[in-house]
């Protein structure tokens, strides 16, 4: 049974997609004969057929919608499009907040091969040796330095332990160690008795 009911919804889906396609046909036909009509008139006896008015002589608050109809022209259309953008400042406005306004093609380095130190496989590697043998240049220097740093180290604290023991008077056994530094005591009294 379901074969049966099958068949049908198949045949009446194909006539129907077949009468589309005949409508289609005939306004493809309508469109034919009004552009071949339309381009042997020129355009003050088309906008007269069509019974607009001329679209340079319109102002903000006419009726634009009038010329966007299928039976209009493109280049007319055009022309009361162009019109209706000058003749109101909203829509003329550019402010520049419009996402679309700005060239992403400025910051395009052209259309030629680009110089890069990437190579396959290798990634950044000229880039990468340069940092490593800078990286060694610099431990290099300082390696240098500490070593000088040492040897000058070691000349200052002889010199300073032979000026020390000339100034200071040798210490005595039985002197008394230093007294060190008081430190505050807080006493707090017991208030839960």
């Amino acid at each position: 049974m379901s074969d049966f009911l099958s068949s049908w919804s198949r045949r009446r889906a194909a006539v129907a997609a077949e009468a589309v396609a005949q409508e289609q046909a005939a306004l493809e036909a309508v469109d034919q004969d009004n552009a071949a009509a339309t381009e042997e008139k020129s355009d003050a006896e088309i906008l007269q057929d069509l019974g607009l008015p001329d679209p340079m002589t319109l102002v903000q608050g006419d009726d634009f919608k009038a010329f966007m109809s299928k039976a209009v022209p493109a280049h007319l259309r055009k022309i009361a499009l162009r019109k209706l953008w000058t003749s109101n400042p909203v829509l003329a406005c550019l402010d520049g907040l419009n996402d679309y306004d700005d060239d992403y093609l400025t910051g395009s380095t052209g259309q030629g091969v680009i110089k890069t130190s990437y190579q396959v496989g290798k990634g950044m590697l000229a880039h990468l040796l340069e940092v490593e043998r800078q990286k060694d240049a610099v431990q290099a220097t300082e390696a240098e330095v500490e070593d000088q740093d040492i040897v000058d180290d070691d000349v200052e604290v002889e010199v300073l332990e032979a000026e020390v023991s000339a100034v200071q008077p040798k210490a005595q056994d039985n002197e008394p160690a230093p007294i060190a530094p008081r430190r505050m005591q807080f006493q707090f009294e017991d208030r839960t008795a």
